[in-house]
């Protein structure tokens, strides 16, 4: 059955449920509409068609639409189609397919970036006559030089004073196709001293002597994405133009280009924080190439993290939609761990998934006493699930809603039967609780046996059991599932796993190409490049045997279900047919869950910890790093520099990184002696050290003490500080200045925190039961709750030991 919907809140006006808890964005949205701003709000969702959506879009399309949703206004899909090198309309239709499986809905309201390809260059030319733009013909290594960096200004490009009427000639000719590619570019004429290097005269047109799969051969120069991106906004009359955080210095230029094109009324964009997920990648660009080198079978390969790929695993929209609703939106950056996401579609499935049984790898038993076969009349739903029903009714199969007692199907007991091969020891470890030769054990639903004698091959391996059916008169401490080995259905078994075995597998120096909130992506522009080729070292993290086949049997009721039917094989997972390998005369049962989340625990246990790479808030490093290598010894005067720093409290590895390093040692200077000195180091090796190689940091260290000292104090929590000098360091604005103006600073009292727990377990009695009789897969849920609670303050580690406590205690607020 389906699972039910909480409850959603209301909005403040109390006049319809609001599908976004409240967040900066809804205040803003509220202000704006109660002063007359805008008479309603429009929103949009600008992927790029250069391959299928993904989970990183996910949570930023459902912010766009739902916002839209909850006030009453407009959502438009747009595809960003300004790329004619990659932009494809299998990509557009796969992402409006996928999008529209995921609950969006946007009418009539479908637009393409090409659709205004005319009116962008309009709007080119007219800069132009403004004195707004030029035709700048340095070469893009040369562009990149004369921008300067985040302590030296640009210098004007020589072509910077070109006249009026040479710049529209050049831009007519190169719209008419007369020169080859990256010969020209289109430049804003901003400034070159601004200490926001996007408004260091950022390109508006480049030339991509390309055809479009929409527009052909029609054009020979493409809009950048800050010039396409808020024309697109105004036109479409977009109110609210929502993007990731890492687009906060587009701003600029997005503001830059309505007050010079005097658009009224006009959009504003406005940033939230990313929200990244571990162990997955969302470049489209490494995507393709996981295709391409056949790593993956295609974009609907079920590994794959693109919605295509999840829908043919078996995922339902519901449990995305819920996913995404326990993250919530906030201004500061988040790494959520994938299991969120896992333990999101195990609760959907939980109450979606009838109970049957299959075989996965079979070994033939023998019920010598058994003379002639039976039929059992066994539940599809166990108590628990059937408890959890709101109305006390579970579905079937085929989705018809029963009470318990008719929620049955037959299963055929017969002599032979198959039984899984790991569920026999002929020689049991300690602690086995499964079939062993004079041993016992429970059949699901059909009795107890004992193993009276069994069989084996040259090799070893166990051929056949036979067995004695003791009925309900004996003990037995396991259980163990079965099929009909003359009446089962033969079927292959597919076992997905997660691609990556490691939560980053970009690692810590990668640099993304494609923003994984999925708000205003866009992959780097041909033409005049702007960033260095990335290091492809991903690759090296994929999961050894993410995909296992087996061959084995299940029970025949499944025979007259639905083809879309999601069950759970007992003991072994969620299942469903394969979409597009099966058939009725050929099984294929892909895994779409496993029931519990043991990933994370088998794979600390198979690598050490130093082939996990370091996870990073946000990468501002451009450049691949080099691999570490042994360290050398220390000089003299390194040396003397390390017992210096210790003994102001720096933590050893720090001290000798900063020794080494003349660099760090430099912005670790202007720091303040002090209490707050070692954490500042540790900030300055641990979270800045690559943007400060590649001259991105534009905060000073003495600006740091003060949040060392909220962190300190408990004002604020690690993630939330680690986010907030992440910013800092990229906007150079003060640490302390955006605590205070976002409101991140208090933290959150012990008191407050038990509050909040209580409220979550006493609003989920049912749950809290089901967690203390076994489903520890509902931590996550419990932990999502809470944070959401707490608005996000929680300290997840806090958090983490007090819901455990308040879990076990048997009379906690449940009683």
């Amino acid at each position: 059955m389906t699972a039910p919907d909480p409850t959603p809140p209301t909005d403040t006006a109390g006049e319809r449920p609001a599908l976004v808890a409240p967040n900066f964005i809804t205040e803003i949205i509220e202000r704006d509409l109660q002063s007359g701003k805008y008479p309603r709000v429009v929103t949009r969702f600008p992927p790029d068609p250069s391959g299928y959506a993904h989970l990183g879009h996910v949570f930023a399309s459902l912010l766009d639409f739902n916002t839209a949703q909850q006030y009453g206004g407009q959502f438009n899909l747009r595809m960003d189609d300004t790329n004619p090198e990659l932009a494809k309309q299998e990509y557009v239709d796969a992402i409006a397919a996928d999008l529209k499986w995921l609950g969006l809905d946007w009418g009539e309201h479908f637009y393409y970036a090409s659709d205004y390809f005319g009116r962008y260059y309009e709007y080119a030319e007219q800069l132009v006559r403004q004195g707004d733009a030029y035709v700048d013909s340095v070469s893009a290594a040369e562009m990149s030089r004369l921008r300067g960096n985040a302590t030296t200004p640009g210098t004007p490009s020589p072509y910077r004073d070109r006249s009026v009427e040479e710049n529209l000639d050049l831009l007519r000719r190169m719209k008419a196709g007369e020169f080859p590619d990256g010969a020209h570019v289109l430049r804003a004429k901003i400034d070159l001293s601004s200490p926001n290097i996007k408004l260091r005269d950022p390109v508006l047109y480049r030339i991509v002597n390309k055809p479009h799969f929409r527009t052909g051969d029609q054009w020979h120069i493409y809009p950048a994405y800050d010039f396409e991106h808020p024309l697109q906004d105004a036109i479409e009359g977009v109110t609210h133009s929502m993007c990731s955080l890492e687009f906060v210095d587009n701003r600029a230029i997005y503001d830059w280009l309505m007050e010079r094109l005097k658009f009224d009324p006009r959009p504003h964009q406005h940033e939230f924080g990313r929200r990244g997920l571990e162990y997955t990648i969302t470049s489209k660009r490494k995507l393709r190439k996981l295709v391409q080198q056949g790593v993956v079978s295609g974009w609907d390969d079920p590994r794959m993290p693109t919605l295509r790929a999840q829908r043919r695993l078996g995922v339902t929209p519901e449990a995305m939609r819920a996913f995404a609703a326990q993250i919530g939106v906030s201004r500061t950056n988040r790494t959520v761990d994938l299991s969120v996401y896992e333990n999101a579609v195990r609760d959907d499935l939980n109450h979606r998934a009838p109970r049957v049984m299959a075989v996965l790898e079979p070994v033939r038993l023998t019920l010598t006493n058994l003379e002639a076969g039976q039929t059992l009349s066994l539940p599809y739903w166990p108590f628990d699930v059937i408890r959890d029903s709101p109305d006390g009714l579970v579905a079937l199969p085929g989705g018809e809603r029963v009470t318990p007692e008719r929620a049955v199907r037959d299963v055929p007991l017969t002599r032979e039967l198959y039984i899984e091969r790991d569920d026999f020891s002929a020689d049991p470890p300690r602690g086995f609780k499964r079939l062993t030769p004079g041993g016992t054990v429970r059949l699901r639903g059909a009795g107890i046996i004992r193993a009276d004698r069994f069989e084996t091959d040259e090799q070893g391996r166990v051929t056949h059991i036979e067995a004695t059916l003791l009925g309900e008169d004996a003990k037995a401490s396991g259980v163990i599932h079965w099929v009909s080995a003359e009446l089962a259905l033969p079927a292959e078994f597919r076992l997905y796993d997660r691609l990556f075995r490691v939560p980053n597998p970009e690692g810590e120096h990668s640099t993304d190409d494609d923003d994984s909130a999925g708000t205003a992506e866009h992959e780097a522009e041909p033409g005049h490049a702007e960033t260095a080729p990335v290091a492809e070292g991903f690759m090296r993290y994929l999961t050894p045997d993410s995909r296992r086949v087996l061959h084995g049997f299940v029970e025949p009721s499944v025979a007259a279900d639905p083809a879309d039917t999601r069950y759970q094989f007992e003991r072994q997972g969620y299942f469903w047919r394969d979409p597009v390998d099966s058939r009725e005369d050929a099984l294929v049962f892909g895994r779409i869950i496993t029931l519990k989340d043991t990933w994370a625990r088998e794979t600390q246990k198979a690598a050490p910890a130093s082939a996990v790479p370091k996870k990073a808030a946000v990468r501002m490093d451009a450049a691949p790093q080099p691999e570490p290598t042994a360290a050398p010894a220390l000089s003299a005067e390194q040396e003397a520099e390390y017992a210096r720093l210790t003994a102001l409290g720096v933590a050893e590895g720090d001290a000798r990184t900063l020794a080494r390093d003349p660099q760090l040692l430099a912005f670790l200077s202007g720091a303040t002696t002090g209490t707050t000195f070692p954490q500042v180091a540790s900030w300055t090796v641990n979270e800045l050290a690559a943007p400060l190689r590649a001259g991105g940091v534009k905060i000073q260290a003495a600006d740091l003490a003060p949040l060392a000292e909220q962190l300190a104090a408990g004002q604020v929590t690690t993630r939330v500080a680690r986010d907030v000098l992440i910013r800092a360091a990229q906007s150079g604005e003060a640490p302390a200045r955006i605590i205070e103006e976002e409101g991140l600073a208090g933290g959150l009292s012990p008191e407050a925190l038990t509050q909040a727990i209580q409220e979550v377990l006493s609003g989920n009695a049912d749950k809290v039961a089901a967690y203390r009789a076994g489903k520890t897969a509902l931590l996550g849920f419990f932990t999502g709750q809470v944070m959401r609670a707490t608005a996000g303050k929680a300290d997840p580690a806090t958090l983490s030991a007090a819901l455990a406590a308040a879990l076990q205690d048997e009379g906690g607020p449940t009683r």
